[in-house]
């Protein structure tokens, strides 16, 4: 009887794939692989999940997922047996994990507009992780803990530094939305070094990201922007540039960056033809004749449009007294042309669709924010509420 127990124990610490289970916060159990091969452990999470099963039906759906579950599972187990699973020898694990994010950081320096938040990402990762740390150390555990470390102890530190602040002052936690942020550079990493084959399995599978807080985006309305047409603005290279942005809907970096030679004729329109600086998408954009106004007179094709724009703080400064020498006491930032531009064109009756290919949207959805805005079908259902009195 004993020599049974043995034997079965053997047998049992001998099964290179294990299914287990790992509780959530919603009471749910989340189904993984735990696999241990060639002296190495490695975790598969299947996005599959047991509920709290109350009723005929959810019990047996929970059995239904237990058994695909069970079968991926004997299918790893098979391919092990074939020395068709892992190819670990192939994957470089060892490779350290903060030089190979400084080094698609660094990538993204002169490519995208995006560089700053990567970098930001970097400060905390550092913080966190070591020169040590490995891809053989990326697993779930490193990436929750990367999470709880954005909940409940980084702060904005580098930001302080930039503005000379001392850490000791540096007492605000992290916004909502740079969680997001970060996080998402940190899941861009993996998943590319996925992709490089330096990770034999993805460890993000099955774990949730942060979700985006929504803000409040400020726009000014058509009568706000002819005010602001009208009054006189210390910089005129900004007035010019602000317009212009809520004409075309146009970014201030690719507004900034703005060369001649990406102005050009196409039929009875002036297009703009460049590349997003934030997205690196290239546009085709035509702009009305108002907004090409705006331009002023055409220079040599490799001369910036709006020369002299550059924006900062002093600028923002600026922008906010323009708009208040025009009457306007919103928050106002260069962005909000953006908005205005977007939330105009859906006012003035052009489509969702329209108004996203307009703005540059890789995603619909991106744009269904302003249509949230304004929201002309609440605004005629609460008119046909009757006089009360």
């Amino acid at each position: 009887m004993g020599a049974t127990k043995v034997k079965a124990s053997t047998k049992a610490q001998k099964e290179p794939v294990r299914l287990r289970e790992r509780e959530l916060t919603n009471g749910s159990k989340s189904l993984y692989l735990d696999i241990y091969r060639d002296g190495k452990r490695e975790y598969e999470y299947l996005k599959l999940y047991l509920i709290k099963a109350t009723t005929p039906i959810e019990k047996e759906q929970n059995r239904q997922t237990l058994g695909t579950a069970q079968a991926i599972k004997a299918k790893r187990q098979i391919e092990i047996q074939n020395g068709e699973y892992g190819f670990a020898s192939s994957f470089k694990t060892d490779t350290p994990f903060l030089a190979y994010f400084r080094k698609l950081c660094e990538e993204r320096k002169a490519s995208t507009g995006n560089y700053g938040n990567w970098h930001s990402c970097l400060k905390h990762l550092e913080h966190y992780a070591n020169e040590k740390t490995t891809f053989k150390q990326i697993g779930p555990d490193f990436i929750d803990g990367f999470k709880d470390y954005l909940n409940n102890t980084a702060k904005d530190l580098h930001k302080y530094r930039l503005n000379n602040i001392s850490d000791n002052e540096a007492t605000k936690p992290l916004s909502q939305n740079s969680k997001v942020s970060y996080f998402n550079k940190l899941r861009a990493c993996i998943n590319q070094a996925f992709d490089d084959r330096i990770l034999p399995i993805n460890p993000l599978r099955g774990i949730d990201g942060f979700k985006q807080d929504e803000t409040e985006r400020v726009y000014l309305t058509l009568d706000e922007v002819k005010k602001l047409a009208k009054t006189d603005c210390k910089y005129p290279v900004l007035k010019r540039a602000f317009l212009f942005s809520c004409l075309t809907g146009i970014r201030k970096s690719d507004i900034e960056k703005m060369i001649w030679g990406e102005i050009q004729t196409f039929g009875d329109f002036t297009r703009v033809v460049f590349k997003q600086k934030k997205t690196g998408g290239q546009e085709y954009l035509d702009i009305n004749k108002q907004a090409e106004e705006y331009l002023g007179e055409r220079d040599i094709d490799n001369s910036r449009v709006f020369s002299g724009f550059r924006y900062n703080s002093q600028v923002l400064i600026e922008l906010k007294r323009w708009c208040l020498k025009a009457g306007i006491t919103k928050d106002v930032t260069f962005h909000s042309g953006r908005h205005t531009f977007a939330v105009m064109m859906l006012d003035l009756g052009a489509e969702l669709y329209t108004v996203s290919k307009l703005l540059g949207h890789k995603e619909i959805k991106t744009t269904q924010i302003y249509a949230k805005v304004l929201d002309k079908k609440k605004q005629e259902a609460i008119c046909l509420i009757p006089d009360i009195t």
